[in-house]
C-alpha cells in the first residue's frame, strides 16, 4: 500500500511545506498554522452555500464540500486545509441510521448495545467511499501546494455515539461496556475502527497529504481504561494507513494526562487542548514528538490586546516541540469574527520560527 507518483506528497507539490515540514519534527520557513473547525459556521460564505442542505448531504456532495474545504484557504492564508466531513459519515455510507440534528448532534436511529447489536452492523464498503475520494481529488486540484489533511473519529468516540445513539455528556454506556461486556465493547471498536481507518485511507490514497485522528470524547477516560479498551482500536484505525507515510496526527480534548498514551498508538504528532502548556505537554511526551496547538479559542472573542500576547505565549511555549504547528486548542466556535482568525494567521506568519 503506497501513494500514487501523483500524490502531493509524491510529486513535490506538499512534501517540502512548512506544514509537513513542522510535522516531521523540520524547521519551516514560516511558522505553519491552521484551525480545526476552520471550513464551517464562522463564515458567511459557508452559512450561504449550505442554505437550505442537510449537514450529512453537504458532506456527500463532492463539490460542495471540496468548496467548502477550500474557503477558509481563501480567506485566512492558513498553511492547510482540514477536509470538510463528519466523523459519522462513515456509519452513514456503511448503511446505519445517523443523522446531524441541528441543535444536538449525531443522532443514531438505533443505538448499538447488546452483542447482536454489534453483530448486526454492516461492513463499510470501499465503492461507497467513492464522494469522498472525489471531494479530495477536486480539493487538492485547488490547493496547489498547500497540503489538505485529511481527518476521521477515533473508535472510541465513534462507538460513545453508537452506545448513546446521541451526544452525552458523561458516556457512561460506553464506559460500562467496556467492563460489563468487554467482548462486546471490542467487537464494537473494532468495527469503528475499520469503518474510521477505511474513511481515512480513502482520504489520503486520493491526496490528503496529513491526516489526524480526533477522539473528541477521550478525555472521560482514565489513563488505564484508555491503554486497555480505546488504544487497541485507535492502532487498528491508524493500521489502515500508517503504511502511505503520510505524517498523522493524534488529537483529543480533556486529554492532557492521556498523551504520551495517545503518542503510543502510532502518530508523528500529538495536537494538544487549550488546558495545557504546550512546553508542559512536550516534557510530558520527553521531547521528542511534534506538537500542534493550542490558542484558547474562547480567547478569540477576547479583545485585542488580551489575544495578542496569549498567542505569542503560545508560539514561545511551541518552540520547546521539535516541531511546532500552530492550531486552537479546539475547534473555531461558530460565532467567531472571521476578521479576527485572519488577524491571528497574520500574527503568526510575521513571527520568525
Amino acid at each position: 500500500m503506497t501513494l500514487n507518483a501523483s500524490h502531493p506528497l509524491m510529486d513535490g507539490r506538499t512534501a517540502d511545506s512548512d506544514l509537513i515540514t513542522a510535522y516531521r519534527g523540520g524547521k519551516p520557513e514560516r511558522r505553519p498554522v491552521w484551525f480545526m473547525r476552520q471550513a464551517g459556521r464562522s463564515l458567511p460564505e459557508y452559512r450561504e452555500l449550505r442554505r437550505g442542505i442537510a449537514m450529512l448531504d453537504s458532506c456527500l456532495k463532492p463539490d460542495l464540500a471540496a468548496e467548502i474545504t477550500l474557503q477558509p484557504v481563501r480567506r485566512h492564508d492558513v498553511d492547510a486545509g482540514i477536509f470538510f466531513s463528519d466523523i459519522v459519515i462513515p456509519l452513514k455510507l456503511a448503511g446505519v441510521d445517523v443523522d446531524i440534528v441541528p441543535g444536538v448532534g449525531p443522532v443514531l436511529g438505533t443505538p448499538v448495545r447488546t452483542a447482536a447489536d454489534v453483530a448486526n452492523l454492516p461492513v463499510l464498503d470501499d465503492e461507497a467511499l467513492e464522494p469522498i475520494r472525489e471531494a479530495v481529488r477536486l480539493t487538492v486540484a485547488e490547493l496547489g501546494r498547500k497540503p489538505l489533511i485529511g481527518f476521521a473519529g477515533a473508535p472510541f468516540t465513534l462507538a460513545a455515539y453508537m452506545v448513546e445513539g446521541k451526544p452525552s455528556r458523561d458516556h457512561l454506556g460506553p464506559r460500562t461496556m467496556m467492563h460489563a461486556e468487554p467482548d462486546t465493547w471490542r467487537a464494537l471498536a473494532n468495527w469503528a475502527a475499520d469503518a474510521s481507518g477505511k474513511f481515512l485511507r480513502a482520504q489520503l490514497e486520493a491526496g490528503a497529504s496529513a491526516g489526524q485522528l480526533f477522539d473528541s470524547w477521550a478525555g472521560s477516560l482514565g489513563v488505564a481504561d484508555y491503554q486497555q479498551h480505546v488504544a487497541p482500536a485507535s492502532k487498528r484505525a491508524l493500521d489502515h494507513v500508517r503504511a502511505l507515510g503520510a505524517p498523522l496526527v493524534h488529537f483529543g480534548t480533556g486529554t492532557s494526562e492521556l498523551l504520551p498514551a495517545m503518542r503510543d498508538v502510532g502518530v508523528d504528532v500529538i495536537g494538544v487542548d487549550y488546558r495545557l502548556p504546550l512546553d508542559e505537554a512536550n516534557r510530558r511526551l520527553g521531547g521528542t514528538t511534534p506538537l500542534q496547538g493550542n490558542i484558547d479559542p474562547a480567547l478569540l472573542a477576547a479583545p485585542w490586546e488580551v489575544l495578542e500576547p496569549h498567542v505569542r505565549q503560545v508560539l514561545a511555549a511551541g518552540e520547546a516541540a521539535p516541531g511546532h504547528v500552530v492550531n486552537l486548542g479546539h475547534g473555531v466556535p461558530p460565532e467567531a469574527d472571521p476578521a479576527v482568525l485572519t488577524r491571528v494567521v497574520e500574527l503568526i506568519h510575521s513571527v520568525a520560527p
